[in-house]
């Protein structure tokens, strides 16, 4: 099992303290903005950032994602789970 299988669909991920999704109008992109790191995101990494808010579940944010882009919610769910999990061992966003 891969940590992003490992991640539970009950999970809550949200930014940790520190850490802000910034858009820059300048070059318009959005940024993951952290202590001395940035990260420049894709559209897909946006969407689902901008859903991590602590509130909505793992299984929410698929279910919201799969809605608003008519997309296979199995390979969906496998994104999010990739993006999160990558995020989560570099200390971006916790579960």
């Amino acid at each position: 099992m891969n940590d992003s299988a490992a991640i539970s669909a009950d999970a809550k991920p949200h930014l940790p303290r520190g850490m802000h999704l910034k858009h820059d109008a300048t070059r318009d992109e959005w940024l993951l903005m952290a202590p001395e790191r940035i990260l420049k995101l894709n559209g897909v990494a946006v969407e689902i950032l901008k859903r991590c808010d602590g509130k909505a579940t793992l299984g929410e944010i698929v279910d919201q994602l799969a809605a608003a882009f008519a997309a296979d919610r199995t390979q969906i769910d496998t994104d999010v789970r990739a993006l999160l999990a990558e995020l989560a061992a570099k200390r971006m966003v916790d579960l």
